[in-house]
């Protein structure tokens, strides 16, 4: 896996790509909440919005984490890994003064780039996120699996593009 720094530049201001370190890690946690916080009227999302700084160290043992950062700030974070030729990707999250500026598709498209070793990428979003839906139909994602009942009782979509 070749994940080095890219830049995106889409008019409103310039965004760099890169895998996280361990000192991006409470930033990560606070995009996070604040990606997720704004689905907490229609859901349960707690998992996504208390998580620790423990538990994210734990789970990039596992994984890889990148980050989408302005000049400022860390603006989005994404984690992904790839099992038997699947790239599973979770918790693309971008802070809600960035979202619709292109930084959840430079993410992805950093990882469908970097990930040479998977013939298909999964990706689930909650069922009742329209905006969220739409988002991975545009890059070209097909709806596969619904998963009713799910993590925190959450109903998701999950999406697939194949190689």
């Amino acid at each position: 896996m070749n994940i080095g720094p890219r830049s995106l530049d889409n008019g409103h201001t310039v965004v760099h790509i890169r895998p996280a370190t361990d000192a991006d890690f409470p930033a990560i946690l606070q995009v996070q909440q604040s990606a997720f916080g704004e689905y907490a009227a229609v859901y349960t999302v707690s998992g996504w919005t208390t998580e620790t700084l423990e538990s994210l160290k734990e789970d990039a043992k596992e994984k890889h984490i990148l980050v989408a950062e302005d000049e400022r700030a860390i603006v989005g974070s994404v984690r992904f890994w790839t099992v038997a030729g699947v790239c599973v990707i979770r918790l693309l999250s971008v802070h809600p003064t960035h979202q619709r500026r292109g930084v959840g598709k430079a993410l992805i498209d950093e990882i469908e780039r970097a990930t040479t070793d998977a013939h298909k990428f999964y990706a689930c979003t909650m069922l009742r996120t329209p905006r969220n839906i739409q988002f991975f139909l545009n890059l070209g994602y097909k709806a596969e699996t619904i998963l009713p009942n799910h993590y925190d009782h959450l109903d998701l979509l999950c999406f697939a593009k194949y190689r």
